[in-house]
């Protein structure tokens, strides 16, 4: 049975879906409990925060509203039962705008337990290329060899070829990568070192040569 609280709830969900600020900051002020934990009811345990950064993201004001949450009070860092914080979502729908506004307020750029496991891991693994851009472009340090295929981050990728002893899924999970993003110059680097024409990851589909064959982007 919905209680007066679920129905708030609901309500809020709307406004944020909708952005509409005026009623989200009416909510907030009647009942600033309601955005410092889960909401309950129908959205069990899902925090007003990750509902601005649920997919298909970019909600309208979106970055707005992010903003005035964290400011009444929400985490930006909290987590929902997946381990997922905001940021995660946002990186996974990748809504670069609200990306960004979390980023100014506190959130954790290299949040662990993911989906696939930081923020920008979920962005390249989901070919969010706008925020995986943009975690680059905060000063997210590259430190996986996949990261910096699928940027294109050539001068890095040698680095770590040179520095980690990749193993051969390394070099071929790097190379998956650049093939679906069209890193060519990473790509060709790669396979030179061995990387295997038919590895798949776990998260995905399709070979590397089906992934090019596909283009950038695709999901």
């Amino acid at each position: 049975m919905d209680t007066p609280e679920h129905g708030l709830a609901a309500e809020l969900v709307s406004a944020i879906q909708a952005g509409d600020i005026g009623t989200v900051q009416r909510i907030v002020a009647s009942t600033p409990e309601l955005i410092t934990g889960p909401l309950g009811g129908p959205f069990k345990t899902r925090t007003a925060l990750h509902v601005v950064t649920d997919w298909p993201g970019y909600f309208p004001n979106g970055p707005q509203i992010a903003r005035l949450l964290v400011a009444a009070g929400a985490d930006p860092n909290t987590l929902n039962p997946g381990d997922e914080s905001p940021l995660h979502w946002a990186a996974s729908s990748d809504d670069a705008d609200v990306t960004a506004a979390l980023i100014d307020v506190g959130a954790d750029i290299e949040a662990p337990d993911g989906s696939i496991g930081t923020p920008l891991d979920n962005a390249i693994g989901y070919a969010c290329w706008h925020v995986a851009a943009l975690l680059a472009a905060r000063g997210l340090r590259v430190d996986k060899l996949w990261h910096a295929a699928a940027l294109g981050m050539l001068d890095r990728l040698q680095h770590l070829i040179d520095t980690t002893n990749p193993t051969s899924e390394d070099m071929s999970q790097a190379f998956w990568h650049a093939c679906n993003v069209g890193q060519r110059r990473a790509a060709e680097q790669l396979l030179t070192l061995g990387a295997d024409l038919n590895w798949v990851p776990d998260y995905a589909a399709g070979t590397p040569l089906e992934r090019q064959a596909v283009g950038r982007g695709a999901g």
